[in-house]
């Protein structure tokens, strides 16, 4: 089934839905969830995170078969794991507004068969 309806909506619509899927591409190195800093105190009485903050931790937590995963980052790949994970996100974000575009023009489809 086609869904093809007709109006200037439907037209900017489907143009949205091409530039989107021109520039969509897969990214190989894109990774999902979110990259966040906090801080722990190691437990050791004489380390100055006993008294004051605590030592940072880097740390990327993602979904995974159904299970939240948290998994340590080391310092010195933050700056690359930050880039992966906005690229994953935003590769997210124009999949989703691909999916709504869709949706919307099923939705105007669907009124223009009424009338």
């Amino acid at each position: 089934m086609k869904v093809e309806p007709k109006g200037p909506q439907a037209t900017r619509l489907r143009q949205r839905k091409r530039r989107l899927l021109a520039r969509l591409r897969i990214p190989p190195d894109g990774l999902p969830g979110s990259l966040v800093l906090t801080h722990r105190r190691c437990g050791k009485p004489n380390c100055h995170c006993a008294q004051g903050q605590g030592h940072p931790v880097w740390s990327l937590t993602f979904m995974a078969k159904g299970s939240k995963r948290v998994e340590r980052i080391p310092e010195d790949w933050i700056e690359l794991v930050r880039i992966r994970v906005e690229t994953g996100r935003k590769f997210k974000e124009a999949v989703t507004e691909i999916f709504t575009a869709n949706a919307e023009l099923l939705t105007l489809w669907r009124k223009e068969q009424r009338r």
